[in-house]
């Protein structure tokens, strides 16, 4: 997947965007996300505001800033297609400088998601 090896190859900073029922907007700094089966693609979160979003709202938006001078990036919107609490595959893909955490007894969830369309960070193409 072209997506994928861009990922691997780049650095840069993510962004995720969700709004909840009523339309109002948050965002937050998340990591690379995780390419999984099937073309979807995850994302490891905490039960923080992004998550409670996701749970009226399934649309989500990312942004991703590469790293160095100018607006060169991703922006990537994607629809949730559902979520594992705490499970095997969580902690078996997560970042080895986050696995401390793992029995820190706050609840994570990995949700998945399609990706309905990806354009550049500045302009449509």
């Amino acid at each position: 997947m072209e997506l994928e090896h861009y990922f691997k190859e780049t650095e840069g900073t993510g962004i995720i965007a969700t709004s909840d029922d009523k339309g109002r907007v948050n965002m937050a700094v998340y990591s690379k996300p995780h390419f999984m089966d099937k073309g979807e693609i995850a994302f490891i979160m905490m039960d923080k505001l992004t998550h409670h979003n996701l749970q009226s709202n399934n649309h989500a938006a990312y942004l991703y800033k590469e790293k160095g001078d100018g607006y060169n990036g991703k922006r990537i919107y994607l629809t949730k297609l559902r979520e594992e609490k705490d499970t095997e595959l969580l902690y078996s893909i997560r970042s080895k400088k986050y696995q401390s955490g793992e029995g820190d007894g706050k609840s994570r969830f990995l949700v998945f998601f399609k990706i309905d369309k990806v354009l550049p960070l500045i302009g449509a193409e």
